[in-house]
């Protein structure tokens, strides 16, 4: 359904791609561990490392933004590794900081070097022969290295001493220079511009659809970052079983990173797609909702695993409707802008409204922030009907 020319999903780019994305977002996925580390370091307070925090969620989410134009150009390797060089500098800088104030300005470093690695290396995913292919192998690659990672960075700082878990991650810009050489550029083919570039057909995304997807991963980040908060209040489970419970629903959702493109390639991409927003809409209502805790375990679960699917989804649309990345590049910086706001977001609404307020909050934000990815995704299909049309015509006259 979304064969095509381009780089062929070889270990090699897979390796490239998991790298790349990995540590693209990997300021917000391992920002837990990260907030956890400077507050105690400096003292700070809930609100301080928040701000911290923020600092560096924004500096990830703008650069991606700025740059999604560029990495719809040919020099994506060389784009990335200046991206490493620059967060690599950032976390040393964030392991040798000395004050709240240093440590502000090495978060904008490497949070801004984060943004110039995501956006050449989701931009990369449009480069490959198989969009639904390489999203899911590269999302599911990327949640088992974060996996590592979560318990890497912690690890170092407890066993090293505070501020070694940004060594680690210093070290790991370090280790993926090598790797990234094989990341996909621009495909070669006849509409990837006449001079090569990319940008004759690079597609500038809408403000409705960069809204959308910062709301829907809003809404997601925002009930994950309380997810742990909410089972333990609701449900009366220990903080280890309700930490269990996410680490599991984590895992086993990589399942929605593989049953999205079959659900896609059996249903069509429309229908799989509307089918899983409404499952993760509803899932994320019940855990918030619950007072059960077979129910949370069971709604944990269904939710990750439909974001996943939702996110390969999204990925793969993208992909197909510009083969020169910008589309993909720019997504996933909305996707970052909304990750970092979310929080703030739904702990207001928590805090002023109630948890029951807040799992119908949610549910219609999910609804809400699908419609321009769901109209989206009816524009994939149709370019991936039209290339294949063009194709089979391409292969006749031949």
């Amino acid at each position: 359904m979304s064969a095509r020319s381009g780089s062929a999903l070889t270990f090699g780019v897979a390796v490239a791609l998991i790298a790349g994305i990995t540590l693209g977002n990997g300021g917000a996925n391992v920002m837990p561990v990260f907030v956890d580390d400077f507050a105690s370091r400096f003292g700070l307070s809930d609100s301080g490392a928040g701000l911290v925090a923020a600092t560096q969620l924004m500096a990830t989410a703008v650069v991606t933004l700025l740059l999604a134009k560029r990495a719809a150009r040919p020099g994506r390797v060389l784009m990335t590794r200046f991206g490493l060089a620059l967060a690599g500098a950032g976390f040393l800088g964030a392991t040798a900081a000395t004050g709240p104030v240093t440590l502000i300005l090495a978060n904008l470093v490497f949070g801004a070097g984060l943004g110039a690695i995501y956006a050449a290396a989701t931009a990369a995913l449009a480069a490959t022969d198989d969009a639904d292919r390489a999203s899911a192998v590269t999302i599911s690659g990327t949640v088992g290295v974060t996996a590592l990672l979560i318990m890497g960075v912690p690890a170092a700082n407890h066993d090293l001493g505070e501020g070694t878990g940004f060594l680690l991650m210093a070290l790991c810009c370090l280790l993926a220079w090598p790797l990234i050489r094989r990341l996909p550029d621009l495909p070669s083919t006849p509409d990837a511009g006449s001079a090569g570039s990319g940008e004759a057909t690079s597609a500038r995304p809408s403000v409705v659809l960069l809204l959308g997807t910062a709301l829907l991963w809003a809404v997601t980040q925002g009930a994950w970052s309380y997810a742990s908060v909410l089972g333990r209040q609701h449900t009366g489970m220990s903080h280890s079983a309700v930490s269990a419970v996410l680490a599991i629903s984590s895992v086993v959702a990589l399942v929605g990173a593989a049953v999205g493109p079959v659900a896609a390639r059996r249903f069509g991409r429309m229908r799989s797609m509307a089918v899983f927003v409404t499952a993760q809409a509803l899932a994320m209502a019940g855990l918030v909702l619950t007072h059960n805790p077979v129910l949370f375990t069971v709604a944990a679960v269904l939710w990750q695993t439909c974001q996943l699917a939702v996110l390969v989804q999204m990925l793969a649309a993208a992909a197909l409707i510009d083969p020169t990345g910008r589309l993909v590049a720019s997504l996933s910086g909305a996707g970052a802008l909304g990750t970092g706001i979310g929080p703030l977001a739904v702990g207001a609404v928590l805090d002023a409204a109630g948890a029951d307020v807040l799992g119908l909050v949610l549910a219609l934000g999910t609804f809400v922030a699908s419609l321009p990815l769901l109209k989206m995704t009816v524009a994939g299909t149709e370019a991936s009907a039209e290339r294949g049309l063009a194709s089979s015509s391409a292969a006749e006259a031949g």
